[in-house]
């Protein structure tokens, strides 16, 4: 829904993705194919699987915007949370191996792959507030004044108010979830992970709370399953898997990782929403009154998870 992405087919067969901008006009920051390929490119070699990238072209006039080609790998995109697609037995595997691959991820030494200059790890959440504030209040003007956004205005006050916690500086994803990574075409192991235009250096529990959120996404709406009714592991065993992986217990800070992931799903999908109302939108799927209602639905959840900690400064 964010970077067109296109199969590109050569005279003698081979196979390569090409991801670009999309047309119009964009968010400011938003849309970072060159971030993307420069962070692929430097996991290329470290158990995190990523496409192998092929080149990246900064020159407008080749055609039209930014974009970069990276190799196309074989395999199977799961978009469905709750892994209806997937045969019951083997949706604990992949969920396991989900987790896995984001704690090898937080695992990595940034600096020694080249990174240090990647993103700035003081201040990572309050910058974060301020970034996904920005993109929400910029899309606002593109769709109805009738759409409800209190809930939304509230939970971007509360957090920017309460969202400061202790640095902790890994790679971070931005977008780590079952939809954004390819899997083998039979068993449960990752084969790539994709759309890392939102990676920066940052908070790790970030990127699990954002993992972690349909486990909490409002069961009235279709696209949130019941993960627990499909068989799928608890949170709790998700959460001790990446504690023993990376020796990272989560903190009491959890809820507020929880309530700014749903603060940032609602602002891209708010995006998304915006774009589609502007005829931008880089997927025929958008359609800017459900992921509107859907975003502040998300907005509410966040709401209920930030009005429900009792705490000065931190959690609980």
């Amino acid at each position: 829904m964010s970077n067109p992405t296109f199969l590109i087919t050569t005279e003698i067969s081979e196979r390569w993705v090409l991801r670009k901008k999309p047309p119009g006009s964009l968010l400011p920051k938003a849309h970072a194919v060159d971030r993307e390929h420069r962070i692929m490119s430097a996991l290329a070699d470290t158990r995190v699987p990523v496409p192998r990238m092929r080149a990246y072209c900064d020159d407008r006039e080749v055609i039209g915007v930014e974009f970069f080609l990276m190799e196309y790998v074989e395999g199977r995109v799961v978009s469905d949370p709750g892994m209806s697609g997937i045969q019951p037995a083997q949706r604990r595997e992949i969920a396991f191996a989900l987790v896995d691959t984001l704690a090898c991820l937080h695992n990595l030494d940034w600096r020694h792959l080249g990174l240090a200059d990647y993103g700035r790890p003081e201040g990572f959440m309050a910058r974060q507030v301020r970034r996904w504030s920005g993109q929400y209040d910029a899309a606002k003007t593109a769709l109805p004044a009738s759409l409800d956004h209190s809930d939304m205005d509230w939970l971007r006050d509360w957090l920017a108010e309460h969202g400061s916690v202790a640095d902790n500086a890994t790679i971070v994803h931005g977008d780590f979830r079952l939809g954004n990574v390819i899997l083998h075409p039979r068993d449960a192991r990752p084969l790539a992970v994709l759309d890392w235009e939102l990676s920066t250096i940052g908070h790790p529990l970030s990127d699990l709370a954002y993992l972690m959120l349909p486990y909490h996404l409002p069961r009235r709406l279709p696209q949130f399953p019941d993960l627990r009714e499909n068989g799928l592991p608890t949170e709790r065993e998700i959460l001790n898997r990446y504690a023993q992986a990376t020796g990272r217990a989560v903190m009491n800070d959890w809820p507020l990782f929880l309530a700014f992931s749903c603060f940032r799903y609602a602002a891209i999908v708010h995006g998304v929403a915006a774009r589609a109302a502007q005829g931008n939108a880089s997927s025929a799927r958008a359609d800017p009154t459900r992921d509107a209602n859907r975003a502040m639905a998300v907005a509410s959840l966040g709401r209920e998870i930030a009005a429900s900690c009792r705490f000065g400064g931190t959690a609980h």
